[in-house]
This record gives C-alpha cells, sequence and structure tokens, in this order.
C-alpha cells in the first residue's frame, strides 16, 4: 500500500494549494534528470531562522547549476511566511520546516540544459520533528561508510540518490546517520554536516567541493566565539573521529545532537564515554538562544 500524501499546505508556480494534490510534467528536469536545487528552512514560533542564509544558499546553487533565481527575496519571503501561516492555521504548529525547491523546468529529454525554460517552483511547510529529549539526553548511534557520492556534495542538489542511500545504511542498522569518510579524510554524513571535539576544540571537514557548506557551519563558529570554544576547520582523519571526545551532527532539522555511539563503539574517553559531551552541552544551550535571536 502506498503511503498517503500529506494535505499540508504548499506552493507552485504561482499557486497555493495541498501537497497531495501538486502535479508537474512528467518531462520536468527535476523528475528526469534531478536538475534542480533545494533548501530547508526551520521556523520557530512561526518565525523563519537564518533565512538570508538558507536564500544566500538557494543562490549559491542556483548560479552553479545556471538556472537564474526565479524570485526577489522579498517574494521568496513573502511565499514562505504565507505557507508558515497557512500550516499554523491548519495544524496549530508554531515551529516547521519550509521545503524550497527550483528545478529547470519541463522540456524535451535531451542531457543539454536547454535555453529560455520557465523553473519550476515548488514550496511546502511541514510540522517539525525535532530530536526527542531522550536523543539529546542520551545521544544518538550512527554508522560509518565510504563516501560513494559525486564530486559535487558543495551543490545542494534534488539528486539525492547517493544519500538516499548512505542514509539506508543506518536505518538498516537502527542509526541516526551514516557518517561518510572520502580517502581515509572525512567529509560529512548523509543529511547532516560532522563535528568533533577534541580537548574542548570544536573541529569540523574544510569546506570543499566535497562537503555542502550548512549553514550551521557559520552559526556553530558564531555560538563557539560566544561560549568560548575554539573553532577550526582542517583535515580530519577517520582515526580522529573514531578517538574524538565528542562527535557531533548538526543539519536544519536535527539543530546539534551529540553522537555517543559509531559502528556500535562507545564515543569518548573516561566517565564521559557513551554520553554527550560538555562542547555539545554548551552549544545546545546557546543554539536556543540563537532560535529567538535570529529569526524573521
Amino acid at each position: 500500500m502506498s503511503p498517503t500524501l500529506p494535505d499540508t499546505p504548499c506552493y507552485l508556480n504561482g499557486d497555493y494549494g495541498r501537497v497531495c494534490d501538486a502535479k508537474v510534467s512528467v518531462l520536468d528536469r527535476g523528475f528526469i534528470f534531478g536538475d534542480g536545487i533545494y533548501d530547508v528552512v526551520p521556523v520557530y514560533g512561526r518565525r523563519l531562522f537564518r533565512f538570508d542564509e538558507h536564500l544566500a544558499r538557494l543562490e549559491r546553487g542556483l548560479q552553479k547549476i545556471r538556472i537564474a533565481n526565479p524570485h526577489t527575496r522579498e517574494q521568496w519571503l513573502e511565499r514562505c511566511r504565507e505557507l508558515v501561516a497557512r500550516l499554523a492555521a491548519q495544524t496549530g504548529a508554531d515551529d516547521q520546516v519550509v521545503y524550497l525547491q527550483v528545478t529547470r523546468g519541463p522540456a524535451p529529454r535531451d542531457h543539454v540544459m536547454p535555453a529560455q525554460v520557465e523553473p519550476t517552483v515548488f514550496m511546502m511547510a511541514n510540522p517539525m520533528k525535532p530530536p526527542s529529549a531522550e536523543q539529546r539526553h542520551h545521544g544518538v548511534a550512527c554508522v560509518t561508510a565510504r563516501d560513494f557520492r559525486w564530486e559535487r556534495g558543495d551543490i545542494k542538489s534534488v539528486s539525492l540518490l547517493g544519500n538516499v542511500l548512505a542514509r539506508q545504511m543506518s536505518a538498516d542498522h537502527g542509526a541516526m546517520e551514516t557518517i561518510m569518510f572520502r580517502d581515509g579524510f572525512l567529509t560529512e554524513a548523509s543529511g547532516s554536516n560532522v563535528w568533533i571535539a577534541h580537548e574542548g576544540a570544536l573541529l569540523g571537514a574544510p569546506k570543499s567541493e566535497h562537503v555542502l557548506e550548512g549553514i550551521r557551519f557559520d552559526l556553530l563558529r558564531e555560538l563557539c566565539e560566544e561560549t568560548g570554544i575554539a573553532y577550526n576547520l582542517r583535515p580530519i582523519p577517520e582515526a580522529d573521529v573514531r578517538s574524538a571526545d565528542e562527535v557531533l551532527i548538526s543539519s536544519a532539522t536535527k539543530e546539534i545532537l551529540p553522537v555517543t555511539r559509531l559502528d556500535g563503539e562507545a564515543v569518548g574517553h573516561g566517565a564521559l564515554r557513551g554520553k554527550p559531551g560538555p562542547v555539545y552541552a554548551r552549544l545546545h544551550e546557546a543554539y536556543q538562544r540563537a532560535k529567538t535571536l535570529q529569526s524573521i
């Protein structure tokens, strides 16, 4: 039996409606080729969190695949707020996620990028499903894998088969995420950025074509400055991840989460082995303050 599609609000090419009723052409290049860009904006108290940063990343992705941005900032903001208001009226949800997607649009099937095609713009709002109190208190489990995805991880493309396969690997083991390594160095997880804590400092993989520049890159740098935690982006060997004091994952919906088991082994050392650590605790607290201060 196919899953029931949600009746939550959406926007498609100028019209508002319900997700279960929305339709695009079978020749849309997003459907045929995965030829498009997406982003996900978290919403707290019906206010969009770091909206301009998410929109800037969407714009960078569109430029990289040569699609003109179909809307101005004001138009994107207006449509996002309208979806937030519609979902809140329908469900009462104050905390939401707004999904934005732009594909090249419908055209005869040909690998060459067609000229003068109208992009397809799709947006939807859904209630946020935040990590549980138990996950925050006890941490989550992750597995690891070789990073077998394509070389342009910096593009937030709708073509996500590699990420789907990686995420399924963790789901098959009852884990939250699959943390990946390329040529022996940390890249990211299937749907999250990955961080380690070492001697009180927060370390992440450097920005590159293999790593999506998560919005939390700059956010966590700011939170580290606020809380007095050293922050550094550098190549991280797999051995450093496995021997880290703490391992953390971050994303729009996970915020920041402690990883306390990796491939079945407890993370960390001493009394904190297998438990969320102090770097996570300080960053989580600072993150909650930022949600109030950085939403519009």
